[in-house]
C-alpha cells in the first residue's frame, strides 16, 4: 500500500526530519545523529518519506543526502489553503466581538 503524504508528515519524527533537510541536504547518518533512536529506524523513516516524494536523494561518492522535495510540500499547502480563508474569517469575527466588547467597557 503507497502512503500518501499525508500520512508521512502525521508522525513527529518525519516532521523533524523534513525541518531539518529543509536547511541543508544530509546524510542518514547525519540526520540520524539528531534522534535518540537507531540509524535503521531513521532509515525507515526516511524512506516511507522517499516513497511519498516528500524527499530526494542524491549520490555523492560513496554517500547518499537527502534534501527536501519542495514541489511535494506544496501540495501541503495547497490543502491547507482551503481552511486559511475559514480560519481567517473566523478571526476576524473574533476580533470584531472583542473590540465591541472592549468598547463597551470604557
Amino acid at each position: 500500500m503507497r502512503r500518501d503524504i499525508f500520512q508521512a508528515i502525521a508522525d513527529p519524527t518525519r516532521r523533524a526530519i523534513i525541518a531539518l533537510i529543509a536547511v541543508q541536504a544530509m546524510t542518514p547518518n547525519a540526520i540520524a545523529e539528531n534522534f535518540n533512536s537507531t540509524r535503521q529506524a531513521v532509515s525507515k523513516h526516511l524512506r516511507i518519506l522517499a516513497e511519498c516524494e516528500l524527499v530526494k536523494q542524491e549520490q555523492q561518492g560513496r554517500e547518499i543526502y537527502y534534501s527536501l522535495e519542495i514541489e511535494k510540500m506544496k501540495e501541503i499547502d495547497k490543502w491547507l489553503e482551503q481552511y486559511r480563508a475559514i480560519w481567517e474569517a473566523q478571526f476576524n469575527q473574533l476580533d470584531n466581538v472583542l473590540i465591541k466588547l472592549k468598547n463597551q467597557k470604557k
